[in-house]
């Protein structure tokens, strides 16, 4: 529950209202320190307003409490129990009761640090409160503003087809400072902002040991020293219904105390050091990530935004299920001790399935984070990560649409036994989707072919006799298919095979002169293009 004593508006510097021209308030004692800010102004004529003070007000008195000839003793506990009670600052108004500000109460503030500031004859208190709840609605127009763009920003991130760092990155703009994602071992796996010096790293990863909840597969074992002590008046860890820590807002206790709490696993824990604020967040799906932020300071909404990223993050990292993990296990099991695709397929959700090939727009190799984005978006668990492309198998039936940032290549439906061939189907799917520029590009699937007309032992005979001269070379047989499928193409081809075109040229040339075949005849590239579809 937010505390009652705060309220849910944000607080206001007092040099802003003192910068306020129409109020013409002058700060004439107390230290000048931008950091002071207030949560709200109170009106009181008592000479004790500490029973009726909850902390953080500009206090205001046009001094009608003090009796005549009040002297240094009066002026100095009046203001020690303002400062008891947490005032931010003492607004005293020149009239009607008093025509300057006795000198007395000045060296008060003074002596106990409380910023004193003259009220002018022609500024009324209700002025005053009305310009800082002014001063307050704008500071949280600014706030939402603020969190609202970083919560659109964070989800667009979370979309690109590296999605946990570019969620990193766009949180440690917002922040202004660091944000790591740690993994179940503790080790950081992904970070974006400015590197903070070592003793700010070390403590951001041992306050990441404090929220951590230990994975099934990663337990996590205390270190004989446990994590770092906090910080007096600055550590403070905290999850539903628990708060540790110290400091005026928090339980008092020493550094055990937090020790002995850690067996509650907080869900967030903050600490200070050198200057710098350190946040920990224990991500929501139970894996054991820790998303770790430090930032020099902390401005409205932090809290907000840091805890917008980590529920993106937690759907990011989490395991994606499109059966139950106990069969996809099962299928694993089975298909290492031997078993046929056929006999697993059915423990995965489906007899018929389909490949899907995608490579990420703009990147050389995707990392397994978005590989797993990638197949959440597509509705399958079932994600292999090749070399410069993502694999997932997908059950025929589900729809495959485009996935922004991702050029895709979908197969065929498939039974088990033919998956071997849906995989070359995609591939080549991918290769023609990427070469003609299109986010997604479909095999064919045509009931009746000229192919299908000639007996499958003939045209496999034929085929073999016409690609005999370059069979033993991969990599023309595959250059000349992708430049027939492309219409004799050399850019896209050269595209498709990321070669260069007179790489392409070259290798067609070695294609024409090994068979002793005119490649610009039409006849000629209609029966190599039958060859190569049996192959």
């Amino acid at each position: 529950m937010p505390d009652p004593a705060v309220p849910p508006t944000p607080p206001v510097p007092l040099d802003a209202l003192l910068a306020r021209a129409d109020l013409g308030l002058r700060r004439i004692a107390g230290p000048a320190d931008p950091a002071v800010v207030v949560h709200w102004a109170h009106t009181s004529e008592m000479a004790d307003p500490y029973p009726y003070l909850l902390g953080g007000e500009l206090l205001l008195s046009a001094g009608v409490h003090v009796p005549d000839g009040a002297g240094t003793g009066y002026f100095d506990a009046y203001v020690s129990r303002i400062v008891a009670a947490g005032g931010a600052a003492l607004g005293f108004g020149v009239a009607p009761v008093h025509d300057t500000v006795p000198g007395a109460l000045v060296e008060a503030c003074e002596m106990h640090g409380l910023p004193l500031v003259e009220v002018p004859p022609r500024t009324t208190f209700s002025a005053v409160a009305r310009a800082l709840w002014q001063l307050m609605a704008q500071a949280r127009t600014a706030e939402l503003r603020r969190v609202t763009e970083a919560q659109q920003s964070l989800a667009t991130a979370a979309a690109r087809p590296d999605p946990v760092p570019s969620v990193l990155q766009q949180l440690a703009r917002r922040l202004g400072g660091r944000a790591v994602l740690y993994g179940p071992e503790g080790t950081p796996i992904a970070g974006a902002g400015p590197e903070p010096g070592e003793e700010v790293r070390t403590a951001l990863a041992k306050l990441a040991e404090v929220v951590r909840p230990p994975s099934p597969g990663h337990p996590r074992t205390p270190s004989p020293e446990g994590p770092r002590p906090p910080s007096p008046g600055h550590t403070r860890a905290s999850s539903p219904g628990h708060r540790v820590g110290s400091g005026p807002d928090a339980p008092t206790g020493s550094p055990g105390d937090l020790h002995a709490d850690l067996a509650a696993r907080p869900s967030s824990a903050s600490d200070t050091v050198a200057g710098v604020r350190l946040v920990a967040h224990a991500l929501g799906n139970g894996e054991g990530f820790v998303l770790g932020t430090a930032a020099p300071q902390r401005d409205a909404g932090d809290h907000t935004i840091a805890s917008v990223a980590a529920v993106l993050l937690s759907l990011l990292t989490g395991e994606r299920h499109s059966g139950s993990g106990a069969g996809r296990s099962s299928a694993l099991v089975r298909l290492l001790l031997g078993a046929a695709p056929a006999e697993v397929a059915p423990l995965l959700g489906g007899d018929r399935w389909r490949v899907v090939h995608g490579r990420p727009d703009g990147r050389a190799a995707p990392d397994p984070v978005a590989a797993s984005a990638l197949g959440a978006a597509l509705g399958s668990s079932l994600v292999d990560v090749a070399g410069e492309v993502v694999r997932v198998l997908v059950p025929d039936g589900r729809a495959v649409e485009r996935v922004p940032g991702w050029t895709l290549g979908l197969s065929g439906a498939a039974a088990p036994r033919d998956w071997p061939a849906a995989d070359t189907q995609a591939a080549r799917a991918l290769a023609r989707a990427r070469a003609t520029r299109a986010p997604l590009l479909r095999h064919g699937d045509r009931p009746t072919a000229l192919t299908d007309l000639v007996p499958p032992a003939e045209a496999d005979a034929h085929a073999r006799a016409l690609l005999t001269p370059i069979e033993q070379s991969p990599a023309l047989v595959d250059t000349l298919r992708t430049w027939l499928s492309l219409h004799g193409s050399w850019d896209r081809t050269a595209v498709a095979l990321d070669v260069h075109r007179n790489t392409v040229r070259q290798r067609i040339a070695r294609c024409a002169a090994l068979m002793d075949a005119d490649l610009d005849d039409p006849d000629v590239r209609m029966e190599l293009w039958f060859a190569l579809r049996r192959t």
